[in-house]
């Protein structure tokens, strides 16, 4: 773990700083994939400015809710930002939906926008797995492996690892040429299953997993879910004429 770089009288984040970074290089593939897909560079550009602001705003109120006793004795701490005082499903949710309506609102075409987004949300995966990796969050349940690693006083799963191995590999997949995409929005689709079905798999050794109800990992559960809505998604994207697909 490396959660911290002190440079005199500062600490810098380390976790945070590679989430900034893979967020940038991420948006150098979209900007390239832009105009290949015949989209408006500086909307897109926008786009990802307003998913950001909404993303990090949505992430920091969302914690805050969960632990509003907290900040209500201590307003202030609000302001102290850190990779494990965000929510990353209301992040993701409330920047999303700012990205959205920005799109609507510019009549941006909604499925060739998606697959713009895409090799830029398939980079930043790969961030959040190191930003894991030195934090030392999403650690892995105790195991005795060979290639176990020692953290929080255990030989646990290098889970964070497999995070990174998986998002690079899913990152490759969805380039533009190495799989098939015959229609606009296939291949965010195909980033999302992807995506869903290695946290299904990185799940299962995670020592840090919400549980529901009898013993049911949250994650899981709701990896499933995006998966089979996702394969809906390709089965009726599929059929759509290309030309149909800029309606919102």
């Amino acid at each position: 773990m490396f959660p911290y770089l002190r440079l005199g009288p500062f600490l810098l984040q380390m976790p945070l700083l590679m989430l900034f970074i893979g967020f940038w290089i991420g948006s150098t593939f979209t900007e390239r994939e832009a105009p290949r897909l015949g989209l408006n560079k500086e909307k897109i550009n926008n786009l990802i400015g307003y998913g950001l602001l909404g993303g990090i705003l949505g992430a920091r109120l969302v914690y805050a809710a969960q632990y509003a006793s907290v900040y209500v004795a201590n307003p202030l701490g609000l302001f102290s930002l850190s990779t494990s005082t965000l929510s990353p499903i209301g992040g993701f949710l409330i920047g999303m939906s700012t990205a959205l309506i920005y799109g609507y609102r510019q009549k941006l075409p909604f499925r060739r926008s998606l697959d713009a987004l895409t090799p830029g949300l398939a980079f930043f995966m790969i961030s959040i797995g190191v930003s894991h990796l030195l934090s030392g969050n999403a650690y892995g349940s105790p195991s005795r492996v060979p290639w176990a690693m020692y953290v929080w006083s255990d030989y646990r799963h290098p889970t964070q690892l497999y995070e990174i191995f998986l998002a690079l590999a899913i990152f490759t997949l969805v380039l533009p040429k190495v799989l098939p995409a015959h229609a606009p929005g296939i291949r965010f689709a195909q980033f999302v299953s992807l995506s869903a079905l290695a946290r299904v798999f990185l799940e299962a050794f995670r020592g840090d997993s919400v549980l529901w109800l009898d013993g049911y990992r949250a994650a899981q559960v709701m990896g499933l879910l995006v998966l089979i809505i996702c394969i809906v998604l390709l089965r009726q994207w599929e059929r759509i004429e290309p030309n149909e697909a800029s309606v919102w």
